[in-house]
């Protein structure tokens, strides 16, 4: 159980390093998903350019990865294009939604038994997208997630039956981050994974796993980017496969056709438009290390 050299912390050349606040010169704005944003303005670490810390660039494909994400559709917004990439390279791509999604929705008459059976089918939809099929559901009550004892041990029963080499989940650092649910669901990666690499925890739940890797998506200071380019259709296409959210959370059917304007050419703009705004998020990402699409993320080694 030998500890490992943290990855990401070396200080930039760089004279300069754009802030992280504003679109590339032209595109769509950035801002405004419910997952992946990074921080307003600069990095919350230093007052000078050289004392950011300078991100590392693409893991080696690893042979199995673990996304843990609150809700469905969290993973695809979070880390989609990194797991799509890993997939395509050979990677066994495990997905863990701990939620089962049911106050994802603005429409007080939706039955939420019935919204769950929708949200869970469109996840596994959603995954098969990104090359990975494996989902594991906690099942756990929407807006009601905790991370006590309990949920921590299913979730280190889940790592150490998977036995992932690179962890991914929400960052529980994040400030001001408003659901609950996403602060819970960061605690129970961290936790959970502490616990699934130490003997002593939960000793009745599996053999013992130590991951090589941990990457926290929506970071409060990023140090790590994948280069996502080729591979930003297909997390468009998973995010898409989430019909349930395309208005609440995707601005998809939400004003409806006027005028000579039809349904399917108002769906058709506002699906386009959305798909602009993650293409804007993750340019905004590939700014941190000069690359086209990426998706950011803090990386840890030392686990």
């Amino acid at each position: 159980m030998g500890r490992r050299r943290s990855g990401g912390h070396s200080r930039g050349s760089r004279a300069q390093r754009p802030p992280l606040s504003g679109p590339p010169n032209g595109g769509p704005r950035v801002g405004g998903l419910p997952v992946g944003d990074l921080p307003v303005g600069d990095l919350p670490v230093g007052d000078l350019p050289e004392e950011r810390p300078t991100p590392t660039v693409d893991l080696a494909v690893p042979h199995v990865a673990l996304a843990v994400g609150a809700h469905p559709d969290d993973i695809e917004f979070g880390c989609g294009g990194t797991l799509a990439k890993w997939a395509a390279a050979g990677c066994k791509v495990h997905h863990l939604v701990l939620t089962d999604g049911s106050k994802g929705t603005w429409d007080s008459s939706v039955d939420s038994a019935d919204l769950t059976k929708v949200r869970k089918q469109e996840q596994r939809d959603a995954a098969a997208i990104l090359g990975g099929g494996d989902v594991t559901f906690l099942e756990l009550i929407d807006g009601e997630l905790d991370s006590g004892e309990d949920t921590r041990r299913r979730v280190c029963e889940v790592i150490r039956r998977i036995r992932p080499d690179v962890v991914l989940g929400h960052d529980p650092w994040r400030r001001y981050r408003l659901h609950p649910d996403h602060r819970h669901a960061g605690w129970l990666v961290t936790d959970g994974l502490v616990a699934a690499r130490d003997h002593k925890f939960f000793p009745s739940s599996g053999e013992a796993h130590r991951p090589a890797h941990l990457l926290l998506f929506e970071p409060d200071v990023p140090n790590h980017v994948e280069n996502v380019a080729g591979h930003v259709d297909k997390k468009i296409a998973a995010l898409l496969a989430h019909r349930s959210q395309h208005v609440s959370t995707m601005g998809i059917g939400a004003l409806g056709a006027t005028g000579p304007t039809s349904v399917s050419e108002t769906y058709e703009s506002e699906a386009d438009a959305f798909a602009a705004q993650v293409r804007a998020q993750l340019a905004s990402h590939g700014m941190l290390e000069g690359l086209d699409s990426a998706e950011a993320f803090h990386r840890m080694d030392d686990i």
